[in-house]
């Protein structure tokens, strides 16, 4: 059922509220026959590790399930400032973060970085070595918009290593880029090195030079106003325990 609910979080965001709200049948926090729903915002780069951690988390808080949102984090933000009922928000960059500081019940938690990487079709057929080569008119190559963390890291990045390039799409967030590459709409896009290590065999990764100077680290903090504060505290503090860190590691995020 979580999974369920969980892949009905992702619609699109003018719809999410209601369709998680329709999902519960009641608001966020709600005892239903002994059960607490729990509703996290997270970054899609989050998906495959937090999936895996509410397993866990789940089978060690009884009574506890897990409810989430994976989107774009300033579009999670922009549903926070604008009065979503959630517990948790996970984001991809610090940034981020800062636009919901009134929105915090305590100061975010580091618990995870992240860097970028090339991803071309498997094979790598149009024989990518490295950011110059994306500027070629001959690739349709994707990246994320400039609002969105993996955007925002992408920016920086080509700048700091002179590329320009002319993509031929910007997404709203980073699983969207992966997409684009892995079903052959695009030739090669910049996404992080989780997704690309999540993707397997799909696709094949190229370093992109300088990545490791643009690191984007994430921040974790309960919602001032939780429904579920206390169950939403016992989160962040699963995700920024051992047990949550072996997840993230065990899927290519770095340490802070």
């Amino acid at each position: 059922m979580r999974g369920l609910r969980a892949a009905a979080c992702v619609a699109p965001l003018a719809l999410a509220l209601a369709a998680c709200g329709a999902g519960s049948g009641s608001g966020s926090g709600a005892e239903e026959g002994g059960t607490t729903t729990l509703r996290v915002a997270a970054a899609a780069s989050l998906t495959a590790s937090f999936e895996e951690i509410a397993t866990d988390f789940e089978a060690a808080n009884e009574g506890v399930e897990l409810e989430f949102q994976f989107a774009g984090s300033s579009d999670l933000a922009t549903q926070i400032t604008n009065g979503a009922e959630l517990d948790v928000f996970a984001s991809a960059d610090e940034a981020t973060m800062d636009k919901v500081a009134d929105f915090t019940a305590a100061d975010p938690t580091l618990f995870a970085t992240n860097v970028l990487t090339i991803v071309t079709e498997p094979g790598n057929p149009k024989e990518i070595i490295g950011l110059k080569d994306l500027e070629s008119s001959d690739l349709a190559v994707v990246v994320c918009a400039d609002q969105v963390p993996c955007g925002a890291a992408t920016q920086t990045l080509t700048e700091q290593q002179g590329v320009t390039l002319d993509p031929a799409s910007e997404e709203s967030k980073v699983t969207d880029v992966l997409t684009k590459v892995t079903t052959g709409e695009a030739d090669a896009g910049l996404v992080y090195v989780t997704d690309a290590t999540g993707a397997g065999d799909k696709v094949d990764t190229v370093e992109a030079e300088g990545s490791d100077e643009v690191v984007n680290t994430y921040p974790i903090a309960v919602l001032e106003g939780a429904p579920s504060p206390d169950e939403a505290q016992a989160f962040v503090d699963f995700v920024t325990g051992p047990d949550g860190r072996a997840v993230l590691q065990d899927k290519g995020f770095g340490t802070p």
